[in-house]
């Protein structure tokens, strides 16, 4: 697969709610990167990029509205838009707009970097 082929496969899975096949897409030896100052900054290993993506949706109470815009591809990098408005069980509402990059080798997502504003809980 071309880098597009992933990016544009990952964005449809996105779109579709299909997580688990979104997953499946990454690496074994996968790293995830949130913010710094964040639970969780770095992440590596995709069992365990599933176990902490599993915790954070189970902590949501209620989504509210998203969106998964379309991928932009230079080279063995991509990036997707994305955006969030959640009520999570113990910080309330929560509204975000995040830029979501991701690197492919030998077809799998090797790796996961996301930027937004660490958004205000309540």
């Amino acid at each position: 697969m071309t880098t597009k082929e992933v990016a544009d496969q990952l964005v449809a899975y996105c779109r579709e709610g299909k997580y688990n096949e979104a997953y499946d897409m990454y690496a074994n030896d996968a790293v995830s990167a949130e913010m710094p100052g964040m639970p969780n900054a770095v992440t590596q290993g995709k069992q365990q990029i599933i176990k902490e993506y599993q915790e954070w949706a189970s902590s949501i109470e209620e989504m509210h509205g998203g969106s998964v815009g379309d991928a932009v591809v230079a080279g063995n990098h991509f990036m997707i838009p994305m955006s969030m408005d959640a009520t999570f069980k113990e910080q309330g509402r929560v509204t975000m707009d995040e830029l979501c990059v991701y690197e492919v080798a030998d077809d799998k997502i090797k790796k996961a970097t996301f930027f937004y504003e660490v958004p205000e809980m309540g």
